[in-house]
């Protein structure tokens, strides 16, 4: 399993901890999921109180604190800054929002604020396009993961772009690779594992499910069954049909 900034994740799914019904369902979903890292905004959940703070750190996961709701290079610095003395660590997932309807990425002051952190000591996790050259330009800056958007955030889209997913996969082969954001079905997390990404993240598939505990599990075995599936060199599709029987040794009628 490809290890992040030198830490081998116990599990490659990642689960945010926003917009769950209460603190309970929360903390089971992430029981039953087993995920092995939790976003946190400091941000979103600054008002918690102590209690939620004491939760996350019972989960007993890796915690990688991001900069939601930052649209400029100063916020996100300062708020990278802030969750390093609230977490006491060095990970940071970056994002950095220029687009009010999509959530895209601005990826202009993104590779920027990249260059800032990782000079001042963090291991930056980039929220960032499916876009090369930006991939290219994070890594220049310091990033040793990047981790493209699947689909606009909480839009459960799945894969909007399938053919720049496998091309940053086949850009990139050794850099660990996380598909973040518009994961929306237990498949859309599969897909991503099968084209051989390193993890998923996501968030609002779980916490507004119905049924967060019964989506968080399904996610768990999805992301399990498409890592095992690109590691068994899958066969590949045919515009055609292929007998699965051999003709040989069959019986002619005359």
């Amino acid at each position: 399993m490809r290890t992040f900034y030198g830490t081998e994740l116990p599990n490659p799914l990642m689960l945010g901890t926003a917009q769950y019904p209460s603190p309970a369902i929360l903390e089971q979903a992430f029981r039953d999921s087993g995920a092995g890292v939790a976003t946190v905004s400091l941000r979103r959940e600054g008002g918690a109180g102590q209690t939620f703070w004491q939760m996350i750190e019972d989960l007993g996961v890796l915690i990688l604190p991001n900069t939601a709701g930052c649209h400029t290079v100063k916020e996100a610095v300062t708020t990278a800054h802030m969750a390093r003395e609230v977490f006491d660590t060095k990970w940071i997932k970056l994002e950095l929002i220029g687009h009010t309807d999509s959530l895209q990425p601005d990826v202009f002051q993104l590779v920027e604020a990249a260059r800032i952190l990782t000079e001042d000591g963090f291991q930056v996790f980039p929220y960032t396009t499916d876009d090369l050259i930006v991939g290219e330009r994070l890594l220049e800056a310091g990033c040793e993961v990047l981790m493209p958007w699947g689909a606009p955030i909480g839009s459960g889209r799945g894969l909007n772009n399938e053919y720049a997913l496998r091309a940053m996969r086949a850009e990139f082969p050794d850099v660990p690779l996380v598909v973040d954001a518009g994961i929306g079905l237990p498949s859309h997390a599969a897909h991503a594992m099968e084209l051989g990404y390193d993890a998923v993240l996501l968030n609002t598939a779980v916490a507004r499910a119905g049924e967060p505990q019964v989506m968080a599990k399904a996610m768990a075995l999805a992301v399990e069954a498409g890592r095992l599936a690109h590691e068994a060199d899958p066969i590949e599709a045919r515009d055609m049909a292929e007998a699965s029987t051999p003709v040989i040794g069959k019986a002619f009628l005359s």
